[in-house]
């Protein structure tokens, strides 16, 4: 097994601050300092762990607490250290075994003879799956928009537009309006798109002739929405009540 990093009971390799502690000639005590001291970004990786160890001493055994961290938790607090040639050669040492106990095959058939094993490997492929199913969740939003924005051809009208969004023209009126996409001047019966949505691209104006009920034809200005417009209403209107 390799000294620097292992694998941990849910199948993942990690590291810890007392192989780091070791690897970069510092106290055990002052890497778990400077651990507690950034534990907030840390985290942004994945919880980091905590557990007690026993050690021999002169008077016997003793416990302490050590912690363990993933690569990506334990890359990051190297960044914290002073770059000295000590803590740059461990940084090498530290990527290059972490790439290596990533890389290495494992036997199926030897997983399958040994339950604590077989355990942690689906502990492990457990995780993997909760976290790009977290991902996909993510970017579901954008993946819907980029649908629309493909699936569109020219501009459209509000009341088109709704419809792609799969919500009541009205509430999509009063969502533009409240969102300062667009407006009525005063005493004006028709929407005017703000200027910097149509700098955007997300709206336009377009000229248009309808038919009276008396037969005759007049030319009013209407705002539509763009393909890009269209995509970026998916996204924001994204777990919005309509």
């Amino acid at each position: 097994m390799n000294s620097i990093v292992a694998i941990n009971p849910a199948g993942l390799p990690v590291t810890t601050s007392l192989a780091i502690a070791d690897g970069v000639g510092n106290p055990h005590k002052s890497v778990l300092q400077l651990i507690r001291q950034n534990t907030s970004d840390l985290e942004e990786f994945g919880r980091v762990a905590f557990e007690m160890r026993p050690f021999e001493t002169a008077g016997g055994t003793q416990n302490r607490e050590v912690a363990i961290l993933n690569e990506q938790q334990s890359t990051l607090l190297l960044t914290y250290m002073r770059n000295n040639d000590v803590v740059r050669a461990f940084k090498k040492r530290l990527v290059k075994a972490f790439f290596e106990l990533a890389s290495r095959p494992v036997d199926p058939l030897e997983a399958l003879r040994d339950p604590a094993a077989m355990r942690n490997l689906l502990l492990g492929y457990s995780e993997r799956v909760i976290a790009l199913e977290a991902a996909v969740e993510e970017q579901a939003p954008k993946v819907s928009a980029f649908k629309l924005l493909s699936e569109a051809e020219g501009s459209m009208c509000i009341t088109d537009a709704a419809k792609h969004l799969d919500m009541r023209p009205k509430d999509l009126t009063l969502w533009l309006q409240a969102n300062d996409w667009i407006y009525r001047r005063s005493g004006g019966k028709s929407w005017i798109a703000y200027q910097p949505r149509i700098k955007q691209q997300v709206l336009v104006h377009k000229v248009t002739t309808v038919s009276r009920d008396d037969g005759t034809e007049k030319t009013v200005e209407q705002v539509r929405v763009t393909p890009k417009g269209l995509a970026r209403l998916a996204e924001e209107l994204q777990g919005e009540p309509v």
